[in-house]
């Protein structure tokens, strides 16, 4: 079906009226908007109202749409700039080793949950599970392990390292997408009910806590109303930092795949993704910048206009997302949802013995199965001063992928077999 309107300019105006919608509705005092955002967090409805433009409605179509690659290329670096202008390495640290548990549960999640998935399904029926050659589906599978592991440049080289089909890859897209952002729906929804949950986990949230209330004092200590010359200083900064790193990425991409075959070796294809040195690059430079007096700009509203720019981001991936397709394929995403089932099973089983507080269950996760586009957002949930945790562990999720991935792969192929 052709969409009403394929004019990106007409397009953002839509998602930029959404998310005013939902922003002005979610601080509205009355009680039926309340009680509504009370069951749908403001951040998933900012997720799933643009994907109803996509599907039933068809007004918008999220794959012609060129604003997801606008927002990821250059509104997510530079969202990732401001968010890591103000933070403060010492606290994090401070947060101690649960947070990293957690990140390397969460990876260790996604690497036996395939093979897992694999094995249950085949038992139910051997057929969903078969193919040949490129359309093997545990090869497809890795992809989804590249992505849920690492992000979109592990995946892509998941398929290029396992020969996978384009037709089996648009299946798995899918799959990835659809479960990935169930997931993501109820770490949205824990976040608004992250009190109780760390009750029933008998978590110690102080560490949390003394992190945003030491941001927080550290807003307060800079803010100030900004002078149109210290709004220019700051978007120069940012979208400054935006060009350096398509720069650098520019340059390190090319000579990354002149290496090709050192990098195939060695099994380090996600080097080679320009976007992977766009992140990497980006963070950089905020981490930087945050030893610097530069992170005196949080004063100027730093962090909320990174907020901005992940919110619209986050229009941008639901406007990509087909609700009807999670009718489809059904049989692959039995495979998905065991597969995500196995890895925050074994999530809920280490933070209740370990005592980890939600947040890091939840952005442990998302740093690995949603990536640098939706970990700060996850972490912004539960407050806007920790997502550049989300941000750096993201990171961590893009360095790991491949490796990940390989060995995923390995232990479907031999539960494929079994």
């Amino acid at each position: 079906m052709e969409p009403i309107f394929t004019n990106d300019a007409v397009v953002l105006g839509f998602l930029l009226a959404i998310l005013a919608f939902v922003f002005v509705t979610s601080s509205s005092q009355k009680k039926g908007w309340k009680r509504f955002y009370t069951f749908f967090p403001s951040v998933l409805a900012c997720y799933f109202f643009p994907a109803l433009l996509n599907w039933p409605l068809g007004i918008v179509s999220g794959e012609e749409s060129q604003l997801y690659f606008m927002a990821s290329r250059y509104l997510l670096p530079a969202s990732l700039v401001l968010l890591c202008l103000s933070i403060d390495f010492k606290a994090i640290i401070n947060l101690g080793p649960k947070a990293l548990i957690m990140f390397f549960t969460a990876t260790a999640g996604i690497i036996i949950g395939g093979p897992i998935a694999l094995m249950i399904v085949s038992s139910l029926n051997p057929e969903w599970v078969g193919g040949a050659g490129p359309d093997d589906i545990w090869r497809g599978l890795t992809t989804v392990a590249g992505s849920w592991i690492g992000g979109g440049a592990n995946q892509a080289a998941m398929k290029e390292i396992f020969e996978v089909s384009d037709e089996l890859f648009s299946s798995m897209i899918v799959v990835d997408v659809i479960c990935a952002n169930i997931w993501m729906a109820f770490l949205l929804y824990g976040a608004n009910n992250a009190t109780k949950v760390d009750k029933w986990l008998k978590a110690d949230t102080s560490a949390i806590e003394s992190l945003k209330e030491k941001v927080a004092t550290f807003q307060s200590s800079v803010a100030k109303i900004p002078t149109t010359a210290q709004y220019m200083s700051l978007l120069a900064l940012v979208f400054g930092a935006v060009a350096i790193s398509h720069m650098g990425s520019d340059v390190i991409t090319p000579w990354m795949n002149s290496k090709k075959a050192f990098l195939d070796k060695y099994n380090l294809n996600s080097l080679a993704s320009g976007f992977f040195w766009l992140i990497v690059i980006s963070t950089t430079i905020g981490v930087g910048a945050s030893f610097t007096r530069f992170r005196k700009m949080e004063g100027y509203g730093a962090s909320r206009l990174g907020t901005i720019f992940i919110y619209v981001l986050v229009a941008t991936i639901g406007m990509k997302m087909n609700i009807g397709d999670i009718f489809k394929n059904l049989e692959l995403f039995y495979i998905g949802i065991i597969w995500m089932a196995v890895h925050v099973i074994l999530l809920i089983i280490v933070a209740k013995l370990i005592k980890a507080p939600s947040f890091f269950v939840a952005v442990g996760s998302q740093a690995n199965v949603g990536g640098a586009a939706s970990a700060p957002v996850v972490a912004a949930a539960f407050s806007p001063s920790l997502a550049a945790v989300g941000a750096l562990m993201a990171v961590m999720g893009y360095a790991l992928g491949t490796y990940g991935a390989i060995i995923c792969a390995w232990l479907m192929e031999y539960a494929s077999a079994v």
